[in-house]
């Protein structure tokens, strides 16, 4: 195991002596200013094409922003497998130039216990001041279009933002989408910006999207790692980055299912690491606070935190276009992995993500028209103790389990995280989503025969 320390640094200028925390600890720099002070990797274009949207976003948002690419950085380039003790757990600490410590001084400790939720790491952030000659990052130009926007909404491509966009522009909303693009996962934003495009209108001046990536080789001695627990942080932060911009107090809206948001643990082996928490309730109450904190005024919400999958493209505002174009977006947890087959890109149909999505289409539609590696469940006993049968076998004890005891889902979804923040009638609701959920999976896996081999 090695400790890492990565250490953001701006332009040129920005030589402050670092005393890092463990002094043997491997230390990296990334510096995010070139010679022609535009900021890098991703940052400079989405603070561009925000300002010519007319969004100048706020000086702390940009320290956000270079705080959740140096989170990315990390989380993306030190692997879990050679760099922690456990093949998961990594100990690593921040070091971020912001323009006011100051005001970091509560949204630290903050910060510290976002991440260590979200990816099952040990982070530790240490913030110094920017360098004089990078004080102010952004310039707001004389000329400054007039914004349309009052709200954000992020547009990952995937089922559940392209479901949340239909609906908000259905009902004569004017969100501005953002995006964050790298690799093949969010290859389907485009191809569904223009599907709005052809029956809302233009996309171009209300979509932002932002390229925020490190090459493999960043840090010294490790492989590149491909979990990437820590994504959503970099997407908030982007969601922030706008609304700091926006007049009054913009709703930053994130679509998700309300099952795939709590993600509980389908059997005991998969707590903690195993389970994402993109959007859990427990996270997203504390980026609500993060916000607060840092004098960014927007709410984070979820419109589907009570709803299926299937109940969301049931309710969609335009269901025909959805619909038609659903096979267009992207679940899947590993959608490059058929190309090892020879195949051409597609979902591998077995996955939680995928198995959640074909039981919502199967659901909302009668038929799915998606693409899948493992096309029919039925077709063959699947393996449990292998890919294509371990997660249609756990979906099935759960279900079984539900359907002899109900009473247990008010205890599962704890097992994933806190809700400690929300009144007892969401906790309440929050168990009867995750109920209805587990049951529209169950009528797709029940017929599926699943045994050791």
């Amino acid at each position: 195991m090695r400790r890492h320390s990565v250490i953001a640094r701006l332009g040129p200028a920005d030589t402050t002596r670092i005393d890092l925390r463990v002094p043997d600890s491997v230390a990296t720099q990334v510096r995010f200013i070139d010679g022609k002070r535009r900021l890098g990797f991703g940052i400079g274009q989405a603070v561009e094409r925000l300002i010519e949207r007319g969004i100048v976003p706020a000086e702390i948002a940009v320290d956000l922003m270079i705080l959740a690419a140096t989170v990315t950085a990390a989380d993306t380039r030190i692997s879990r497998a050679t760099e922690s003790q456990d093949s998961w757990t990594r100990e690593i600490d921040l070091y971020v130039p912001v323009q006011d410590p100051s005001a970091w001084a509560t949204a630290v400790p903050l910060v510290k216990r976002a991440l260590d939720f979200l990816t099952g790491d040990r982070w530790e952030v240490i913030v110094r001041e920017r360098h004089e000659r990078y004080r102010q990052l952004v310039t707001r130009p004389g000329d400054l279009a007039a914004t349309p926007h009052t709200s954000i909404c992020l547009f990952s491509g995937g089922l559940d933002s392209f479901t949340g966009a239909i609906d908000l522009l259905a009902r004569g909303e004017d969100p501005l989408f953002v995006s964050h693009y790298w690799d093949a996962s969010t290859s389907s934003q485009e191809p569904c910006a223009r599907v709005l495009e052809a029956v809302y209108g233009p996309m171009d001046p209300r979509h932002v999207r932002a390229r925020v990536g490190f090459p493999d080789d960043l840090v010294r001695g490790s492989a590149p790692e491909k979990t990437t627990r820590g994504r959503s942080f970099l997407f908030f932060a982007l969601a922030a980055l706008a609304a700091s911009g926006l007049d009054g107090t913009p709703t930053i809206y994130v679509p998700e299912n309300g099952l795939i948001s709590l993600n509980v643990p389908l059997d005991p082996l998969r707590v903690g690491a195993w389970s994402t928490r993109t959007t859990h309730p427990f996270y997203m109450a504390r980026w609500q606070e993060l916000l607060t904190r840092l004098g960014i005024r927007a709410t984070v919400e979820n419109p589907y935190r009570f709803m299926t999958k299937g109940e969301m493209l049931s309710a969609c505002g335009n269901k025909a276009l959805l619909k038609s174009h659903v096979a267009d977006t992207i679940s899947c947890s590993s959608i490059s992995k058929s190309r090892w087959k020879g195949l051409s890109m597609r979902h591998c149909g077995a996955c939680v993500p995928c198995l959640i999505r074909r039981a919502a289409i199967t659901a909302a539609f009668k038929s799915d028209p998606t693409t899948y590696t493992l096309d029919d469940l039925t077709a063959r006993p699947l393996n449990s103790k292998k890919a294509d049968g371990e997660h249609v076998r756990s979906f099935q004890m759960v279900a079984r389990r539900l359907a002899r005891q109900p009473s247990p889902a008010r205890i599962l979804v704890y097992k994933s995280g806190p809700l400690s923040d929300y009144p007892e009638a969401d906790v309440t609701q929050y168990a009867a989503v995750f109920e209805r959920g587990i049951k529209e999976v169950a009528k797709l896996v029940k017929p599926v025969t699943v045994r050791p081999k």
